[in-house]
């Protein structure tokens, strides 16, 4: 990463011809998502005899941390940009051109129910749509779940063999992830410059304050009371969050995520369906986020707002940002069509647009902990967390050959 700073800031054309390499390495991490995903969540919940009511009751159980999670995060942005008002003195002069594109795209609630439901699988899978394949294999495993003898034990042992082999697959393509972490990063230095900051910087210091807060007073304390090993978790979590950071793709750091926090000691089942929901609906960042960028517009529009109507934005983007999944550029999709219906300046997105990129490096990195975190919650309001095991594991293990009879 500092390599890939370096060459952006130094050359940046030689930093935005790296952009190839970010993007195969991008490509094949995507690659091991779909069947990933698949594989775990049917071996997890039909190879354990999981029914509906014990996945339902999972389901419940996240969306209700989820809202708890995304409001405290809502709360946190709204706080922080109010006290550092870093659109005081910022002139909305781009073009509305772009935020009324992004605006016409926000889905419709009854959108977003049908988007969950695939028309197809293969199709759901070419296009990375997680929460389709997500409610794909729950319900392909409940039903597997139903069917007896040979057949099921040759399912079961295929989707085995496939979710290890993705696991395997990823370690394999992550001994080429130093070179798509550093030419994502020259890239993205190259191409928006570190110039960019010094107009916006006070913007991208509220957003990254708001970040930290926002660990400090809800992650943190969630962790504690959830007894989760702080140092282990912070361990693990360290290099899925670093290649989000880098790459701003939170699939990029899905399967290294899942694989982290099972070592943990969070069970497959919960980690296969916690961590790829909460791309759905536990977006930390990204909701933060959308506090602090649709404040600052008003700021910078000169539109003085009164506590109860932020807090009526607040509603408003919490109900909106969960209707986001598959929608490319979601965030900004939401803020235009939050500022449209406000009737704040569409101007404000292109001007965020501007250091959009290094704003998202850190809502993505949020999301990412955020959902690893979640998983080993559920897994301990379920009662199923086990760290020990894994401890057990890592020390060495020698294997004695056997002779005689």
């Amino acid at each position: 990463m500092v390599i890939g700073v370096l060459i952006g800031w130094l050359n940046p054309g030689l930093g935005e011809s790296l952009k190839p390499l970010s993007t195969v390495f991008l490509r094949m991490i995507k690659a091991v998502v779909v069947p990933l995903i698949f594989g775990s969540l049917v071996i997890g919940i039909a190879g354990h005899g999981d029914d509906m009511k014990r996945v339902g009751r999972l389901a419940l159980k996240s969306i209700i941390y989820f809202e708890i999670i995304t409001t405290l995060a809502l709360v946190v942005g709204l706080a922080t940009v109010n006290l550092t008002r870093p659109g005081i003195g910022v002139q909305l002069t781009a073009s509305t051109s772009e935020g009324q594109e992004l605006a016409q795209k926000t889905p419709s609630f009854a959108a977003f129910l049908e988007h969950i439901v695939p028309q197809s699988f293969f199709e759901a899978a070419a296009n990375n749509e997680v929460l389709q394949i997500v409610f794909f294999s729950i319900i392909f495993a409940v039903a597997l779940s139903q069917v007896r003898n040979g057949p099921k034990q040759a399912m079961l042992g295929f989707c085995e063999g496939l979710a290890e082999t993705m696991f395997k697959f990823t370690g394999i393509v992550m001994k080429y992830a130093p070179i798509g972490v550093g030419a994502a990063i020259a890239y993205t230095v190259g191409h928006s410059g570190l110039g960019v900051l010094l107009s916006l910087g006070k913007l991208v210091l509220t957003l990254y304050l708001a970040l930290v807060i926002f660990i400090l007073v809800a992650l943190v304390p969630v962790a504690l009371i959830a007894r989760i090993p702080i140092r282990r978790f912070i361990e693990l979590v360290k290099e899925p969050a670093l290649i989000a950071f880098a790459t701003t793709s939170s699939e990029a750091a899905l399967p290294k995520a899942m694989e982290n926090m099972e070592l943990l000691g969070a069970p497959r089942r919960i980690v296969a369906f916690v961590i790829p929901t909460g791309y759905s609906f536990n977006l930390d960042g990204s909701t933060l986020y959308l506090a602090v960028a649709a404040i600052f517009v008003a700021q910078a529009a000169g539109v003085p707002l009164s506590l109860e109507y932020q807090l009526i934005i607040l509603l408003t983007l919490m109900i909106t940002s969960k209707g986001v999944a598959g929608v490319p550029r979601s965030s900004l999709v939401i803020l235009a069509g939050t500022l449209a219906h406000f009737g704040l300046p569409l101007e404000g997105v292109a001007v965020i647009l501007g250091v959009d990129t290094l704003m998202d490096m850190g809502r993505t990195t949020i999301n990412l902990v955020g959902n690893c975190l979640a998983s080993v919650v559920m897994a301990r309001w379920e009662g199923e967390f086990r760290p020990e095991p894994v401890l057990a594991a890592a020390a060495p293990v020698v294997v004695r050959e056997r002779t005689g009879t």
